[in-house]
């Protein structure tokens, strides 16, 4: 099958989205689909490259932050893509259209399913659905709305990664949607022992944006000096500043490491020497870092939102805690530093855990879906 994968960020530009549609790519190019992309041009990057047996091309957006999207970047990528979209689909001939993100990718998705008959399938994954990220996102949607609904009803079958963005996509688009959560590549699962370091490793990985919350780690944290841990924050975004002045503030930086922006493998390279991830986001769709968590056998400590509802059993793997409710992170992680007996039974589950977010059986999953679609 010849498919054609469209979505505005793709690594290393961009987070989660782009990485879980990386790994979807990389799978159905190993069982011999001809995949292309269709993504986003930053400087420094090639236009045109096969990778991890996949061709990627790449499109002028007027992008020049790989942890940010404008709305003047996205609605660019839209522009430019509908030529090359033209000219891409006249020369490659897909048999389906794969879209990340109802917008903007989705958008163009439809305009180019419109001109050429192609059918797509469209995967959602929170940011792009109203009320995903409202701090972000709505304005836009408060007028973008109405001309996102024929993005939904158009496409051959809607994919969530989780059920929360499932129903929270269903309150505004009456359309039937499947979910299928973001994998990950087994081959990085851990085989051999788990052992938990002598000093316990807490690590955060993600954009460095009031989404996710990286000031309250810090925060957190300032809580449990009395306690012997490190902690790596990997990313980099509009509060990196602000995250190393609190850090500054409360004196830990000897205990902090603050990588920057990161490649995907530097991310694993790190979850492998960690113990714990502390994720306490506002919102989350499925998130690829907590997948990567589970497969690294890391326990968990996350916000009591979205797609971590799907990835940690509280007191079992790890343990979801209120948004914003920084006393009781920090209790809880407490319990966790403090009880190295306690740590590795929750890593341990974490590994039985990743066993449902084989990448493989998620690629089953959109190989039917795309079969089913071509043949309507």
């Amino acid at each position: 099958m010849r498919i054609l994968t469209i979505i505005h960020e793709f690594p290393p530009i961009g987070g989660g989205g782009g990485r879980a549609a990386y790994d979807i790519c990389t799978e159905l190019a190993a069982r011999g689909h001809d995949v292309t992309v269709l993504t986003a041009h930053m400087d420094g990057l090639p236009l045109d490259e096969k990778q991890d047996g996949f061709r990627l091309v790449r499109i002028p957006s007027k992008r020049t932050e790989a942890f940010t999207a404008t709305f003047n970047t996205m609605l660019a990528f839209d522009l430019a893509g509908l030529w090359a979209g033209l000219a891409l689909i006249w020369r490659f001939r897909p048999d389906i259209i794969h879209t990340h993100f109802a917008v903007p990718a989705g958008a163009l998705a439809f305009a180019l399913s419109l001109l050429t008959g192609v059918p797509y399938i469209l995967t959602a994954h929170l940011g792009d659905v109203p009320g995903g990220v409202p701090e972000k996102t709505a304005y836009w949607f408060s007028w973008l709305e109405p001309f996102t609904k024929p993005i939904w009803k158009r496409a051959r079958q809607v994919v969530a990664v989780s059920e929360f963005t499932r129903q929270l996509a269903l309150a505004h688009y009456p359309v039937n949607i499947r979910i299928i959560p973001n994998g990950a590549d087994f081959s990085h699962l851990v085989t051999e022992n788990v052992v938990v370091n002598q000093t316990p490793r807490i690590v955060f990985a993600g954009r460095f944006v009031s989404q996710k919350n990286p000031l309250a780690i810090v925060r957190v944290l300032s809580t449990l000096t009395d306690l012997d841990w490190n902690c790596s924050m990997l990313g980099d975004g509009p509060v990196f500043e602000e995250v190393k002045a609190e850090i500054d503030k409360h004196d830990m930086s000897e205990r902090f490491n603050l990588t920057g922006w990161v490649t995907p493998n530097d991310v694993l390279k790190e979850f492998s020497q960690s113990d714990i991830l502390f994720m306490p986001s506002l919102s989350e769709g499925l998130p690829v870092v907590g997948v990567d968590g589970l497969m690294k056998g890391l326990a968990i400590v996350a916000s009591r939102i979205g797609g971590f509802l799907d990835l940690v059993e509280p007191g079992k793997n790890g343990y979801l805690i209120e948004v914003r409710d920084e006393a009781a992170f920090s209790s809880t992680l407490r319990e966790l530093i403090s009880n190295r007996e306690h740590l590795l039974k929750f890593r341990l589950a974490s590994l039985e855990k990743a066993k449902n977010f084989d990448i493989e059986k998620i690629v089953d999953q959109y190989e039917e879906i795309m079969h089913r679609a071509v043949k309507k």
